[in-house]
């Protein structure tokens, strides 16, 4: 670890001291793991301790880990991880919470802390699901409202459910179940079977 990121987690550690559940560095970037009834607390720490400030809030996003060391993870499946930035500082931070429940993952939300949380979350929300507590406006953000499932959970099949298109004679856009062909993917100099020479 470079002499900044020993002072940066020094810090962390003093700041957030029983909130912190886990600290690691990996590619010169520090990662801090809490519990979920914490988030919101370390995440006010964060931006407000004198020595940290991080003061920006650069990304949020969702993560499923159930596909994750080829199905051998033993931890919980859904996080969000937050990336973090100190204008005044010039540091950064990333910070991973597990949500408690993989039937029904929720966290508090962020929005009151940094505002553009609000768009990071229900794209979060949409895509894999994770519900935000008392979130002013969750809804969908990038798939349409009739949308049903989460598209990047690890568990969502990759041609979808169902398809929209145009019917002319309808003149509307009509839902149907997918109508997509299942076929081979891999290529020709890979594979042998179902290809004859002559």
């Amino acid at each position: 670890m470079s002499v900044k990121l020993d002072e940066l987690s020094a810090q962390l550690k003093l700041a957030l001291s029983t909130s912190l559940t886990k600290l690691s560095e990996d590619l010169n970037e520090i990662t801090v793991e809490c519990k979920a009834q914490d988030f919101v607390a370390v995440c006010i720490k964060l931006r407000d301790h004198g020595e940290l400030k991080f003061e920006q809030l650069i990304d949020l996003c969702g993560v499923d880990y159930s596909e994750y060391k080829d199905g051998l993870w033993e931890g919980q499946r859904f996080a969000v991880v937050l990336h973090l930035l100190s204008v005044s500082l010039n540091q950064r931070v990333r910070v991973r919470v597990f949500t408690p429940d993989d039937d029904f993952p929720v966290l508090p939300t962020l929005v009151d802390v940094w505002p553009a949380a609000n768009w990071f979350e229900r794209e979060a929300f949409d895509l894999f699901g994770i519900m935000f507590e008392n979130h002013p406006d969750l809804r969908r953000l990038l798939t349409d409202y009739g949308f049903v499932g989460h598209p990047f959970r690890k568990d969502f099949p990759m041609i979808g459910n169902v398809e929209m298109r145009y019917d002319p004679e309808q003149k509307r856009v009509i839902y149907q179940p997918v109508s997509i062909e299942m076929r081979n993917n891999v290529p020709r100099v890979i594979r042998d079977e179902g290809f004859h020479n002559g």
